[in-house]
This record gives C-alpha cells, structure tokens and sequence, in this order.
C-alpha cells in the first residue's frame, strides 16, 4: 500500500510532494515550509534555535556555535510527530542552517521499522532530480516522479539552449553577506545554463576572488532571506571599502534576489530560479517578468 502519512522536514521536499500531485498525503512540516502556501496549513514539527531577527553577522555567530557543539540548527518536537504516526519521514542527510539532523529524527522515531525515512543531501543539479525520484519512489508514484523530471528538464533546457548562443556573462552569487560567501552546490551550473560564468572562491578567499575575477555582475541571494532582507542586508557589503572598487559595482550591474523562495531550496523551483538569472545576465534576451518579485537591481 502507497504511503498515506507522508512528514516533510525540509522545504525543497515538501514542494516536491506537491509538484508530484501528492499534497494530500502531507501530514506534517517544517516550520521553513511555506510554499505552496496550503502547505502552512499543515502542523509545523520544528523550531528554529537560531534568533533570526539580528543580523547576517550574528546569525552566522550562532550558526559557528551550533556547529562546534554538534547540535542541530532547527529543535525537533518529537511527540507531535509521533503522534502524526507517518508512513515515511523526508529528512535532510545533514542538518543545515534551517533544518533538523537526521540523528534527531531517527532518535525521535526510535528504530521503528514501519516508517521509512528518506534522507536526501543534493549537492549538484542531478541529485536534485534523483531526489524528486526517490521521494517519488517512496511514495510509490515513480511515473510521476520522472514526468517532473522531464518537465523540469524540458523547461531549463529552453533557457540553456538559447543562453548559449549569447556571450557569458562573469557573475559572482553571494550566498550569505557577512561574511561574505559565494554561492556553490547547484548554483555554479544554473549560472551557467543562463549564461553566466560563475566566480567561485579560491585559497585567498572571497573578497579576493570578487577581485581577481572582476565579476561583471553581481547576485546577492542569502540563504534565508528574503528579497526585502536582502536589500536591507546588502548594506553590509556597500560599506565596505572593497565594494565600490568592484568592476560590476561600478557599472551598476548588481542585484538582491529572494534567496529563500528560490535558488537555495533544491526542488521544482530551481527552474524559476534559472529563469531569474537569465532575466538578470540577458535582460534582452529574457524576460520573465520576475522583477520586483523575485530580484530588483540593487542601488545605494
């Protein structure tokens, strides 16, 4: 039988399940899961430890914390999901920076053999899409899984297709701004399926790579933040010194961009997600209609 009781503990998945047409299973979420927005409805198992409501700086001080002591960044309530009584439980592999750590949910649910436990840890673009496989898999609707597959494929294959006809573009994604770190994982192949060669850090570290490469466009998508917190954050990085000396900073070609709603969630929306990169690398080519929206030029 087909899993009934399905917990999401990570955003990416839980939009997945809805993107295979299996909502109605979803008993269960993490406080990060927002979208669809039907998806809030459903009761949140986790809390996050971390005080969100300070600045990039110290959340990255409690982040550094957390990770020396081993805990986990998201507090887990265990007998709501036991009383939950899933069929299977989506977990990431390792505990982020929104998220529970598997330990936590194989402790909470004790070694029981009646529920399944999918862990998923993507890292590159096709573990993305073997995740939608695997979540398909465990829910016994492998057909659906690889028709998302397909879809996803066929939707970022138009942009890459016609992206590579256009001269790239040298662009730097900053995944969190102080400090300053730049976006890896999946990003680097969606930057360049847009168009886009991405400047990734080296051993003298990012500000010295934003230097080194002269980016000539700039993309701000702190994991967690929205596009408002983006723009308000991004004023960390424009008073330092570095900053207006950079090559896209001069010509005015930087960006805040929603890094919460997209980019750093590894499920369905990494296709609006290239489609936001395009629009911001190709503005004459693409035209999405995701300004104002999804990003906006940034300007001090």
């Amino acid at each position: 039988m087909a899993a009934q009781r399905v917990v999401s503990l990570i955003a990416s998945s839980t939009e997945i399940v809805y993107a295979l047409g299996l909502g109605e299973r979803l008993v269960g979420r993490s406080q990060e899961c927002d979208f669809p927005p039907q998806a809030g409805q459903l009761p949140a198992l986790t809390a996050p430890k971390l005080n969100v409501n300070t600045s990039s700086k110290g959340i990255d001080d409690q982040v550094r914390k957390l990770a020396a002591s081993g805990a986990s960044a998201d507090a887990l309530d265990v007998e709501k999901l036991k009383a939950l009584a899933p069929d299977v439980v989506i977990a990431p592999a390792r505990g982020s920076l929104f998220s529970v750590s598997l330990k936590d949910v194989e402790a909470a649910l004790g070694g029981r053999a009646d529920v399944k436990i999918v862990a998923l840890e993507p890292n590159r673009l096709e573990d993305v899409f073997n995740d939608i496989r695997k979540i398909a898999d465990a829910l016994e609707a492998a057909s659906a899984g690889e028709a998302l597959v397909h879809r996803l494929r066929s939707r970022m294959h138009a942009v890459a297709e016609k992206a590579a006809e256009l001269p790239p573009v040298p662009v730097a994604c900053l995944s969190w701004l102080d400090p300053l770190m730049l976006a890896g994982g999946w990003i680097p192949e969606l930057v360049a399926m847009a168009g886009g060669r991405s400047v990734e850090a080296e051993r003298g570290g990012e500000w010295n790579a934003l230097a080194g490469s002269a980016p000539e466009a700039i993309v701000a998508m702190p994991c967690g933040f929205n596009l408002m917190r983006t723009r308000l954050e991004m004023s960390a990085l424009a008073s330092k010194p570095e900053w207006c000396r950079l090559k896209a900073v001069q010509s005015g070609r930087t960006c805040a961009a929603d890094g919460n709603q997209f980019f750093n969630r590894p499920g369905p929306r990494l296709a609006e997600s290239l489609e936001i990169l395009a629009e911001i690398l190709h503005p004459k080519e693409f035209a999405f209609g995701y300004q104002g929206t999804g990003w906006e030029p940034y300007r001090l």
